[in-house]
């Protein structure tokens, strides 16, 4: 059978399982662009509309339910039903919300981080990873009195911080250069060009929306020599990797930027962001110097996210489980590699991972080869087969993914290669 042949018998089966999804998505085009307020959630003929969620499995409208590989893009680490976490909310609850004051629990929230992370010797707190990566740049344009911003293809830093394929349209106004992931030597060249007006550097250890793909020891390197040497600040975008260890990935080995970014799960779930480094650079916000920079939010101390982001990387993911989860993640990845012979690579790190069909090495987003038919056949064959997982191939597993799911899925997987062989593009 050819792939477009097998794609439409895909969508076709999608289509007549879902009839309430669909309709829930037409209603929504009426108050919603394309009924989507999350583009990246959307998909055709139609995204799922999930009616709820437990553990790690999620239940669609028309009572179909799938274990959730997604895992919110790496937001969800710890499933939709945490004892430890509704408690944490609940408790926060019973002490009222919008206190419009300074909590307890914030503080409490900045100490752990700190203790931590690396790099983190002071650390504010805003509501997402796109905001602490706005933050993150601002500082470092504050500090070095530079304007010029070096990111990477395939880089994704938040909604108007996007870098696939070089970037989008609504990205912010920065004076930004577009350098290759994981090449030194072109890296040089570019840095040469702009060295005297490089206010940052910023960067994904492991490009996420880019297709999973880690940045090598010696190219972090060499950006933390190359930031050091042109007086540019180095930026790790944590929001992702800080989960492949307790201090994320500058811990695992040993290179410690200048300013971290931190999103998604460290909030327990809730909405949450952060950016934090050197004291030198974050005491520009501090309220009792004279000239201090002003940075407002009216939700960046939201009682939930503190005290689910507490509760959750203390009681729930302290350091040793978050090291049990990485060997959990590779030995996963390494079986899918294995059954995926000639037809497919996963790429990733720890338990974060995304499907290519190739076998070629992937260093950059340029060495991918996938189609997007492939990637949709892919996609719609794993949710006919009871997995959820992000349309572009990719996975963050949960806490709550556990041997049983690993091997089913690995199944499934088997039983893709095995319906569609070597994917014809």
């Amino acid at each position: 059978m050819s792939l477009d042949a097998a794609l439409r018998q895909a969508r076709d089966r999608f289509v007549a399982a879902n009839p309430r999804s669909r309709a829930a998505h037409e209603k929504a085009a009426e108050a919603m662009p394309g009924g989507n307020t999350r583009t990246t959630l959307f998909y055709p003929p139609f995204p799922l509309t999930m009616a709820s969620a437990d553990g790690c499995r999620l239940t669609d409208l028309d009572g179909h339910t799938y274990v959730d590989l997604l895992g919110d893009y790496t937001a969800g680490l710890y499933g939709h039903s945490n004892p430890v976490i509704r408690k944490a909310l609940d408790a926060a609850l019973d002490g009222g919300w919008n206190l419009g004051a300074h909590g307890e629990h914030e503080a409490r929230l900045a100490v752990v981080l700190c203790e931590r992370v690396p790099s983190l010797e002071l650390v504010r707190f805003t509501n997402s990873g796109t905001e602490a990566n706005l933050l993150a740049i601002a500082t470092a344009t504050l500090h070095t009195g530079r304007r010029t911003v070096l990111v990477f293809d395939g880089g994704y830093h938040g909604a108007v911080l996007a870098f696939g394929d070089g970037g989008v349209p609504v990205n912010v106004p920065h004076r930004f250069v577009v350098g290759q992931y994981n090449d030194i030597a072109a890296t040089e060249r570019l840095v040469a060009e702009h060295a005297a007006d490089l206010a940052a550097i910023l960067v994904e250890p492991m490009l996420g929306s880019g297709g999973c793909v880690p940045a090598t020891p010696e190219f972090l390197r060499f950006l933390r020599d190359l930031a050091t040497a042109t007086g540019a600040v180095l930026v790790f975008d944590e929001v992702m990797t800080s989960r492949v260890a307790g201090g994320g990935m500058q811990e695992l080995l040993g290179i410690t930027p200048d300013l971290t970014t931190l999103g998604k799960y460290t909030g327990g779930g809730m909405t949450f962001g952060a950016f934090g480094g050197r004291a030198d650079l974050m005491a520009v916000y501090d309220p009792r110097r004279p000239g201090a920079v002003p940075h407002a939010g009216t939700f960046n101390n939201n009682v939930l996210s503190m005290a689910a982001g507490h509760a959750g990387l203390t009681e729930v993911f302290p350091p040793e489980v978050s090291r049990e989860l990485f060997v959990r993640g590779e030995d996963l990845r390494a079986e899918l590699n294995r059954i995926g012979g000639t037809v497919m690579r996963w790429t990733g790190l720890g338990s974060m991972m995304t499907v290519h069909f190739q076998r070629e090495p992937i260093a950059a987003p340029r060495d991918m080869r996938s189609t997007p038919a492939q990637r949709e056949l892919f996609h719609l064959d794993m949710l006919d087969r009871g997995f959820h997982l992000a349309r572009r191939g990719m996975i963050a597993m949960s806490l709550e993914i556990g041997a049983a799911e690993c091997a089913e899925f690995c199944a499934a997987v088997s039983g893709f290669i095995a319906d569609y062989g070597g994917l014809p593009r």
